[in-house]
């Protein structure tokens, strides 16, 4: 008869998706994955099958966690324009426990053009919210609250390129000034 698991498996994937953020997939060693996690290795291939397997689980989880903070802007109260300054405001007062820069950008320039299945997932994640900042772009738009006369979805790529720009400046040592300055600009371009 099998052991019962005796430690919970998704702060084991909350760890690994610290360090795989910090150090980036190829980065992260084995053994780094069991000092995050405080598991063995025999405990980490049994759970999750594989490194591979692991960090598609914290990637997913991370998606997921800063999907939800996007979305509940995007959802929320306040102009258009307000919405994006609050989306770019989460990269300039990021929290201090977090690991600098992005896992869904590292994770596209790391392993995007080598691994269809996490290509895949990240064109998915990156189209989802695409679709989500470009409604309320057009919706900025009609309420003559962003300028109408670039399209809505080019400034949603803008957008989003803008903080993956920034996370990774931030990453780089940039101050939170020019983090500042980089949201401005943006700001002022819709």
């Amino acid at each position: 008869m099998a052991r019962p698991r005796q430690f919970d498996e998704e702060q084991a994937v909350d760890a690994a998706m610290r360090a795989f953020w910090a150090a980036g997939y190829e980065g992260t060693s084995t053994q780094e994955l069991c000092t995050a996690t405080g598991l063995g290795r025999s405990s980490i291939y049994n759970t999750f099958s594989s490194k591979r397997d692991l960090f598609e689980r914290a990637l997913r989880r991370y998606m997921r966690e800063k999907n939800s903070g996007i979305s509940a802007v995007l959802d929320g109260n306040g102009s258009a324009k307000d919405k994006v300054r609050a989306l770019l405001w989460q990269v300039v007062d990021s929290p201090q426990d977090d690991p600098l820069g992005c896992l869904v950008v590292n994770a596209t320039v790391e392993l995007g053009p080598h691994d269809a299945e996490l290509a895949g997932l990240l064109r998915a994640d990156l189209d989802a919210r695409l679709s989500a900042l470009a409604m309320t772009i057009v919706a900025g738009q009609r309420a003559d609250d962003i300028d109408k006369s670039r399209d809505a979805t080019d400034l949603a790529q803008f957008v989003i390129a803008t903080i993956g720009g920034m996370r990774v400046a931030a990453r780089g040592g940039a101050s939170r000034e020019t983090l500042e300055a980089i949201a401005c600009v943006a700001l002022d371009c819709l």
